[in-house]
């Protein structure tokens, strides 16, 4: 490691434990990044903040008890405490190691069921979007919108453009509109996948025979990224997710062609695996054997 490297690494770490927050902001990981990606959901929001307060508290924890052992070895070690006291009991430290940690743990847990509720309890939805998992694929259906799906599959690094990230940019980009509430049903079609994009505070499982459903309301256009959050066979780490948030307007215009686009085909099934790396490479070459 260079020491620029170095530099940038130090200069992270102290940012992340000044701020509690990430030392970089962005859609998708970054290098050195320290912390969460920038929250454009309510959910995401949330966590952020519950981070921000178990952060204090275990700083504090941290500190008192450093302390602690700074008093001890300092007062009562061999040389400085030769005759040591032979108490064995104290009420007043027996309660205080008893209802402090106790109150505590209520300072946490308050927010964290705020937290669960919010995530849990969908408001009505002003469309769905329904997400189902494949080896080694995504499809995404609208069923308030004509009903029409399309396959998702990750991008191979020869096929990549410029500004296109590695390893979690796909052919076909989910396309949500902003300020909008939006139910997500999610499914798998073979195995078990996790549906997970940072930015939004999810990270849902995709069960065969079985409809979960959270919900997201997407603050800020732009383009964010996720990936398949369960081990799901040989090529799970090439299930990106790309979502890509527009105004209600453009969504509108997206859809007219989307229905064209997809509508009037049966969308292809890929039969054989993305090669974007040698690792790939090594691996069967039909999926789903």
């Amino acid at each position: 490691m260079s020491w620029k490297q170095t530099s940038a690494a130090l200069i992270g770490i102290v940012t992340a434990l000044l701020l509690g927050g990430p030392a970089a902001q962005a859609a998708q990981p970054q290098p050195w990044q320290l912390g969460f990606q920038p929250a454009v959901t309510p959910v995401m929001g949330a966590i952020d903040n519950f981070y921000d307060l178990l952060l204090v508290i275990i700083f504090a924890i941290a500190i008192f008890v450093m302390m602690l052992l700074a008093i001890i070895i300092v007062r009562f070690n061999a040389k400085a405490n030769a005759t040591p006291s032979r108490r064995s009991h104290n009420t007043l430290l027996e309660v205080a190691w008893t209802v402090i940690p106790i109150l505590i743990l209520v300072v946490i847990a308050v927010p964290s069921f705020k937290l669960l509720y919010l995530e849990k309890d969908i408001p009505k939805a002003d469309m769905t979007l329904k997400v189902v998992g494949n080896q080694f694929y995504w499809t995404y259906q609208y069923p308030d919108h004509g009903g029409f799906e399309m396959d998702a599959n990750m991008v191979a690094d020869e096929d990549l453009k410029p500004d296109q990230p590695r390893l979690l940019e796909t052919d076909n980009h989910v396309v949500l509109p902003v300020d909008t509430t939006i139910r997500i049903i999610i499914t798998a079609g073979d195995v078990i996948h996790a549906w997970a994009v940072p930015a939004f505070g999810i990270k849902m499982d995709a069960v065969p025979g079985r409809l979960n459903q959270t919900w997201v309301r997407i603050e800020s256009p732009g383009t964010y990224y996720g990936q398949c959050s369960e081990f799901c066979g040989q090529a799970h780490g090439f299930m990106p997710i790309t979502v890509r948030a527009v105004s209600k307007q453009d969504f509108a215009d997206w859809v007219v062609k989307a229905k064209q686009e997809y509508s009037a085909q049966t969308p292809a099934k890929p039969t054989r695996l993305a090669k974007p790396t040698r690792l790939a490479q090594k691996t069967p070459a039909v999926a789903g054997e």
